[in-house]
């Protein structure tokens, strides 16, 4: 799948990068990850992540959050 294909609001990985990194369609030229835009080519090879990779994502996200209050 491309980026162009993606709906906005979508969370995918990019093709070839840590699967760490967690992108979301913000536009049909941009995306974010961490609230910062990024522009993206629209032939960019994507991975679309699952309902559950997203709450995954999430929660490691959290409980790393949290790690740093401790």
């Amino acid at each position: 799948m491309t980026f162009q294909e993606l709906q906005i609001g979508d969370y995918f990985r990019v093709s070839g990068i840590s699967a760490e990194c967690v992108y979301r369609k913000a536009s049909i030229s941009h995306c974010s990850q961490n609230t910062l835009l990024q522009p993206i080519r629209p032939s960019t090879k994507v991975i679309v992540l699952t309902p559950t990779e997203v709450t995954n994502y999430f929660a490691t996200k959290q409980e790393y959050l949290k790690s740093l209050v401790k």
